[in-house]
C-alpha cells in the first residue's frame, strides 16, 4: 500500500515486471464440509473479501492471459459471486470431485486447448497468498527451465499436507506424497506441498492424460504429474515460500479466524509503515479495500470496512464502525456507526452518532451525540448537535438544528424531503413535517411542529398556547406528595395562595 495516492491494503507487489503467465487455474470445487456451513467454503470472507476472491486478486497481479476458476459444490453461488466481483473470470464446472488432477483437466477443457507457456495452479482457499509469491514462483519456473515447479514451505506441523520428497544427493524434487499415503519416514518430512504449481502448459496437458487413480482415495492426484514428467526426463523444481503462513489453506472456522488475524496484522503493519497511526493494532480491524492517507489516526475498537477512506489527519474511534465511508482531512469521528457516508474536512461526528447511507456532512460541520442521519446533506459549518433524526433532508450552510429535532419524512407510504436554508436557527424539540422548505435566515420557536413552508427571515411559531389551571393538583391529587409540596410553597411568605 502506498499512502499517497491511496491504494487498497490488499496490494502486495513491489516493483519489477511480472513474469509472463499464460493461464491461472484456481481450484474452488470442494465441499468444505468441515466449515459446517450452508455457505460454500471459498465464499467465506476474510478482511472483506471471499477466500477465492483473495486468490483471484493475487493472481490478477501477474496479469495472466486467462484465468479460470474450477467450481463444483454449490457452483451456482460461486459463479454468481465471481460474476459480481471479477467479470473477466471464466469458470469450469467439475461435476464430480474426482481429485485435483481431474479438476485441472476440467479447467484445460474449458480453455479449449493447452495454453502455450506457464500455467499456474492455485488453491482457492489460501487467502494469505500474495501476488509477490506467485510472481517469484513463475519467475523461478521460467528461469530454471522447469516442466513443473512446486511452491513449498517448511512448517512446524505438517499434519494433513503432502510431503516433498527430494533426492538426497541433488536436492531435486522426486515426488509429492499425500499425507494419507505417506510412509512413517515420509511423515517426518516438514517441507510440504502448498498445492500451488507452475507448469509448462503443453506438458501439463499431456501428463494429465496419464494420471491414474490407484491411491487410497481413488482420485486423480495432480501431484502425480510431477512423477510422470520426471520419469519422462523433464526437470521438476521447487520454489520455497518466504513465509509458510501464506500457503495455509482454510478448512474450518478456527483456521478462518487465524487467517483473518494474520491478514489483519499484515494490513495494519502496511498502513503504519505508510504513515498511519494505529493506537492499538490488536483491537482494530480493516478490510483489504480500505485506503488511508498519512497522519490519519485509528483509535482502539474500530472497524473500517468496504471502501472506507481516511484522508490526511483524519481521526476515527474509539469504538467506531465505518463502512464505505469517506472521512475528510482532519475530521474527527468518535464512537460512531457510519455506512455509505461522507464526512467533510475538519468536521466532527459523535459520540454515539449513526450515519446511514446518503449522509453528506460539509466542511466544519457537526453531527453530535445521539443523532441519526439518512439521505441527508448538511452544509458547511452547519450543526446537528444532539438527540435528533435527520432523514431525507438538505440543510444549508452555517445553520444550527436544535436538540431533539425530528425530520418527519414518511407519511406511511412515501418518503418526502425537507429543505432548511442557510444561517437558520431552529429551536429545540422541533418537528419538520415533510415536504416543506424553510428559507434562509429563519428562526423557529422551541416545541414547534412545522408543517408549512417558512419564508426567509421569518420566525416560525407552531405550538399550542400555554394555559395554567390553578389548584388542579390539590383538587385532583389530594394528599399526594405533589399536593403537599404545592401547599407548603403557598404557605411560605410571599407564596401564592
Amino acid at each position: 500500500m502506498s499512502a499517497n495516492p491511496p491504494q487498497g491494503l490488499g496490494s502486495a507487489r513491489t516493483g519489477g515486471e511480472a513474469p509472463s503467465v499464460a493461464a491461472v487455474v484456481v481450484l474452488a470445487a470442494g465441499a468444505g464440509t468441515r466449515m459446517k456451513s450452508a455457505t460454500p467454503k471459498v465464499l467465506h470472507e476474510v478482511s472483506g473479501r471471499s477466500l477465492v476472491g483473495h486468490v483471484v486478486a493475487a493472481s490478477r497481479e501477474l496479469e495472466p492471459e486467462q484465468l479460470v476458476v474450477v467450481v463444483g459444490h454449490e457452483r451456482e453461488k460461486v459463479q454468481a459471486h465471481l460474476a459480481e466481483t471479477d467479470t473477466d473470470v471464466r469458470t469450469a464446472v467439475q461435476l464430480e470431485q474426482n481429485g485435483t488432477g481431474h479438476a485441472v483437466r476440467t479447467a484445460l477443457e474449458e480453455l479449449g486447448a493447452a495454453p502455450e507457456g506457464t500455467v499456474l495452479v492455485v488453491c482457492g482457499d489460501t487467502p494469505l497468498l500474495t501476488g509477490a509469491t506467485l510472481a517469484a514462483l513463475a519467475a523461478t519456473h521460467t528461469a530454471d527451465g522447469n516442466a513443473v515447479t512446486v511452491l513449498t514451505a517448511e512448517v512446524p506441523d505438517a499434519t494433513g499436507y503432502g510431503r516433498i520428497v527430494r533426492d538426497h544427493a541433488t536436492g531435486a524434487v522426486i515426488s509429492i506424497v499425500e499425507h494419507k499415503d505417506a510412509s512413517e519416514a515420509e511423515l517426518a518430512i516438514r517441507e510440504i506441498n502448498s498445492g500451488v504449481f507452475a507448469f509448462d502448459g503443453r506438458l501439463l496437458a499431456e501428463a494429465l492424460g496419464k494420471v491414474r487413480t490407484d491411491n487410497s482415495q481413488g482420485e486423480e492426484y495432480l501431484t502425480d504429474v510431477l512423477g510422470i514428467l520426471r520419469t519422462a526426463g523433464h526437470r521438476v523444481g521447487a520454489s520455497v515460500a518466504g513465509n509458510h503462513r501464506e500457503i495455509v489453506g482454510i478448512n474450518n472456522r478456527v483456521q478462518l479466524a487465524q487467517a483473518r488475524a494474520l491478514l489483519n496484522a499484515r494490513l495494519l503493519e502496511r498502513a503504519m509503515l505508510a504513515g498511519v497511526s494505529v493506537i492499538d493494532p490488536g483491537s482494530v480491524f480493516v478490510d483489504v479495500t480500505v485506503t488511508f492517507e498519512p497522519d490519519s489516526v485509528i483509535h482502539p475498537g474500530t472497524q473500517l470496512l468496504g471502501t472506507t477512506h481516511l484522508s490526511e489527519g483524519a481521526e476515527v474511534g474509539p469504538n467506531s464502525r465505518l463502512k464505505d465511508t469517506v472521512v475528510g482531512a482532519y475530521a474527527r469521528v468518535d464512537n460512531t456507526v457510519a455506512d455509505g457516508a461522507e464526512v467533510g474536512e475538519h468536521a466532527t461526528v459523535g459520540p454515539y452518532a449513526y450515519l446511514r447511507p446518503g449522509t453528506r456532512l460539509g466542511t466544519r460541520g457537526k453531527i453530535g451525540t445521539y443523532v441519526e442521519t439518512k439521505n441527508a446533506t448538511i452544509g458547511e459549518g452547519s450543526k446537528v448537535p444532539h438527540l435528533s433524526y435527520v432523514g431525507d433532508a438538505t440543510i444549508g450552510e452555517f445553520s444550527n438544528i436544535g436538540a431533539a429535532s425530528v425530520f418527519v419524512n414518511y407519511d406511511g407510504q412515501d418518503k418526502h424531503h425537507t429543505t432548511i436554508g442557510s444561517h437558520c436557527r431552529t429551536g429545540s424539540d422541533n418537528m419538520f413535517v415533510a415536504p416543506i422548505t424553510v428559507g434562509d435566515g429563519v428562526y423557529t420557536a422551541a416545541g414547534s411542529v412545522i408543517t408549512k413552508n417558512v419564508p426567509a427571515g421569518a420566525l416560525a411559531v407552531a405550538r399550542g398556547q400555554q394555559r395554567n389551571i390553578d389548584g388542579w393538583v390539590a383538587r385532583k391529587r389530594p394528599g399526594s406528595a405533589a399536593a403537599r409540596a404545592a401547599q407548603a410553597a403557598s404557605d411560605e411568605p410571599g407564596g401564592e395562595s
